[in-house]
């Protein structure tokens, strides 16, 4: 599962490279060092940016089994070019049924990006539960934790935010989403199987010259507002406007709070 179109995930991916946590990737890159051969499972694929993210970092031979329900995506993730010495298997699987099949086989690492605000408790303690039974680290970059700052500040930011956030706890697939408390109740399920964590923010930060990435997650709020009905269509019209009119002025700034974190089992196989 997905859930994001091609044109999206490549708007975004060089603000995800350069919001992901360096301590957090550090960790990752450390446990994997003596490792020659890593084998890396990628929940939710997308079209690789996770693979491209991590794969220069990790000095060694890499098998990548690249999962995604979107087979377009795995198509666009499979025929990326990629550094020498790294191999790639896609593999469709829908992770709200299948997330077991996902994890088969001898894997060094699990990762995924963007993915655990969208999914529900009970598959975040299923994928839990399946991960430390293998004793496998897991690394899960950019979850949205509600964390908004707008400049310059609107009357109606707030509640703007506040239909987002509650929008994101809908149904995205796995059942109703733990949005904004993805990352904090995840790392606690991983702690309080023995796995020791680290974490770091992993905000997106975007500024006056980032004008097409500002317009379309402005565009996709006030969507969220609107689905969610939480203010009168009407506000939700004039803050875009006035918003977007900031944007095209130059005068925007925008910081959204995701979170990075890095699980690794105490005691590794």
């Amino acid at each position: 599962m997905s859930g994001f179109s091609a044109d999206w995930l490549a708007l975004r991916e060089p603000h995800d490279l350069r919001a992901r946590n360096p301590a957090v990737l550090e960790a990752v890159v450390a446990l994997l060092k003596d490792v020659r051969q890593i084998r890396i499972a990628d929940l939710a694929c997308g079209t690789g940016s996770t693979l491209r993210a991590l794969s220069p970092r990790l000095d060694a031979q890499q098998n990548w089994r690249l999962v995604d329900n979107d087979l377009s995506l795995l198509a666009r993730a499979s025929d990326a070019v990629r550094p020498a010495g790294v191999t790639v298997t896609a593999v469709p699987i829908d992770l709200n049924r299948d997330l077991e099949s996902a994890l088969d086989g001898p894997i060094d690492l699990v990762t995924t990006s963007a993915l655990l605000d969208l999914v529900s408790e009970p598959w975040l303690e299923r994928l839990t539960i399946e991960i430390a039974a293998r004793k496998i680290p897991f690394y899960a970059a950019l979850n949205y934790d509600g964390r908004v700052d707008l400049g310059p500040r609107d009357s109606l930011d707030g509640k703007i935010i506040d239909a987002v956030n509650t929008h994101q706890h809908t149904d995205k697939g796995f059942g109703p989403a733990l949005g904004p408390l993805a990352a904090s109740n995840a790392i606690a399920r991983f702690e309080n199987v023995g796995y020791a964590v680290t974490r770091g923010k992993s905000d997106w930060v975007a500024g006056p010259q980032d004008r097409e990435f500002q317009m379309e997650i402005l565009s996709g709020w006030a969507s969220a507002a609107r689905e969610h009905g939480h203010m009168p269509l009407a506000d939700t019209v004039e803050w875009l406007t006035r918003r977007r009119d900031a944007v095209a002025a130059g005068r925007s700034s925008l910081r959204v709070g995701h979170v990075d974190f890095f699980a690794a089992p105490t005691a590794t196989r």
